[in-house]
């Protein structure tokens, strides 16, 4: 007997699984065709960065500094997290409906009866039964509702898919405060390098002003020359405070990216250092590592498989709930013969709930869920090609801008020569002023686009690495990420 009671406590949980109700989660097929964009990118001669730490492939040891503290600092992080903390709190909280509820409970009451009650009245008001009197309880109750179609058990895993997704949503604002943090960084070697370049081309111009007043106090040059050469100078000097204004901003949104107010680390990352250099793409730049890497397909996903278990839930009210529950205790009017034998009490019971009469609602909750359903299916193949998209454009941007940055250095290596020859020219007597003007600000707009389009290239980098969904690694997260 003991041997089939064993065996039948072990088959209900097999039994049970076998009568969930609803429709069982088939993860959806999706097929893309290899990116077209990939092809035009002009690999480096390093190695791949790896996609987990790409920031580590620009062999700069700030940037990788920069990156760490945002990844230990920064509050969206930390909000994300909260919100993992409070899935997996609900999560928990469903798991355990599947279980038993226990309580404890005790109590002390002092009473005094009316002699007009129905005990007063029954008992005849004989001599001896006093009206006051106290009572003393003490013991545990249970409850439990048997979970025989399922749909605690969705509820619970539903629960359970949700948490994963608020996990992938965690990962997913890592790998935007990652992307940002760089983002801003490169940036701000941008805007020095373009600073840089204004500030020397300042110092020429003062230079030129000199050399025509030269000239004009030893009776070779004119009026006109000189102020054509206060005008290329105050055109100079008026991009800086431009080129300061994106710097400080990008130095203030980097030290809110990596949670500390703006100016606490400006000197630090005032000391000017080169645009680092293009990693090369990884070679998993494929729409099924895509597929197993981006947080935001994976949480479509995994909200997607909640939904189907939502149905589940909503079809488990067409039948009927079934409860158990029990006490055992101690009752008694004297606390000195409370724990006594002859004070112990026990109940027990069962409760059938069922909205026999109310498969109206039902119904409007099973086509509710049906729909979020539908929803979420459609949710997660848009949030596919907006991924894939969100791909080929940073592919093609980081292709036609490497393009731009090859040509733009051959037309500063060719204008450099040309306000050579002009400026020699001129000291000549050959050429006019103006020639040597027109050829110093060609130079200065090819110069400044020049240090913008590297910089700008190397944004277009991390562009690519955010949109692989590089910057965490897989094996962390728990879900079904299957291509």
């Amino acid at each position: 007997m003991k041997r089939l009671l064993g065996m039948s406590v072990l088959l209900i949980p097999l039994a049970l699984e076998a009568c969930a109700v609803g429709p069982n989660y088939v993860k959806p097929e999706t097929a893309l065709a290899p990116f077209h964009n990939q092809a035009p990118v002009v690999q480096a001669a390093a190695a791949p960065a790896p996609l987990d730490s790409w920031w580590t492939g620009f062999n700069d040891p700030m940037l990788v500094t920069v990156v760490q503290r945002a990844l230990d600092q920064n509050l969206d992080l930390a909000a994300a997290l909260g919100r993992v903390q409070q899935a997996r709190a609900v999560a928990k909280g469903a798991g355990a409906q599947l279980l038993p509820t226990v309580d404890v409970s005790g109590g002390a009451t002092a009473n005094r009866a009316s002699l007009r009650s129905p005990y007063s009245s029954a008992v005849g008001g004989q001599s001896g039964l006093s009206r006051n009197y106290e009572d003393y309880s003490v013991g545990p109750s249970a409850s439990w509702e048997i979970d025989l179609f399922g749909g605690l058990r969705r509820g619970a895993k539903a629960a359970s898919e949700e948490e994963s997704a608020a996990e992938a949503d965690r990962v997913g604002t890592r790998i935007t405060v990652v992307a940002d943090a760089a983002d801003a960084y490169l940036q701000i070697r941008g805007y020095q390098a373009r600073l840089a370049v204004a500030l020397d081309q300042v110092s020429n111009d003062e230079h030129l002003l000199k050399l025509v007043q030269d000239r004009y106090a030893a009776g070779s040059g004119t009026g006109q020359e000189i102020a054509e050469a206060q005008a290329l100078l105050r055109q100079a000097r008026a991009s800086v405070p431009l080129l300061r204004i994106g710097l400080e901003k990008q130095l203030n949104r980097l030290d809110v990216l990596m949670g500390a107010q703006p100016g606490t680390y400006a000197q630090e990352l005032g000391v000017v250092a080169a645009i680092p250099a293009i990693p090369a793409i990884p070679d998993q730049a494929a729409p099924t590592d895509m597929l197993r890497r981006r947080p935001d397909i994976i949480a479509a996903e995994r909200r997607l498989a909640a939904s189907s278990d939502r149905i589940g839930v909503a079809i488990s009210d067409y039948y009927p709930k079934v409860s158990l529950s029990g006490a055992l205790g101690f009752d008694s009017i004297s606390a000195a013969s409370l724990f006594t034998k002859s004070a112990f009490t026990a109940t027990g019971g069962g409760l059938i709930r069922w909205r026999l009469f109310d498969f109206g609602k039902v119904d409007a909750q099973v086509k509710q869920a049906r729909g979020a359903n539908a929803e979420a299916l459609a949710l997660y193949r848009q949030t596919v090609l907006r991924a894939a998209e969100d791909v080929e454009d940073s592919l093609v941007t980081l292709s036609q801008t490497q393009d731009r940055v090859a040509e733009v250095q051959e037309q500063v290596a060719a204008l450099t020569r040309a306000r050579n020859l002009a400026q020699q020219s001129w000291k000549a007597g050959s050429t006019p002023l103006t020639d040597v003007i027109n050829a110093d600000q060609q130079l200065l707009i090819a110069r400044d686009q020049l240090d913008g389009e590297r910089a700008g290239s190397a944004r277009a980098a991390v562009a690519v690495f955010r949109a692989l969904g590089g910057g965490w690694q897989p094996t962390g997260l728990k879900v079904a990420v299957k291509g």
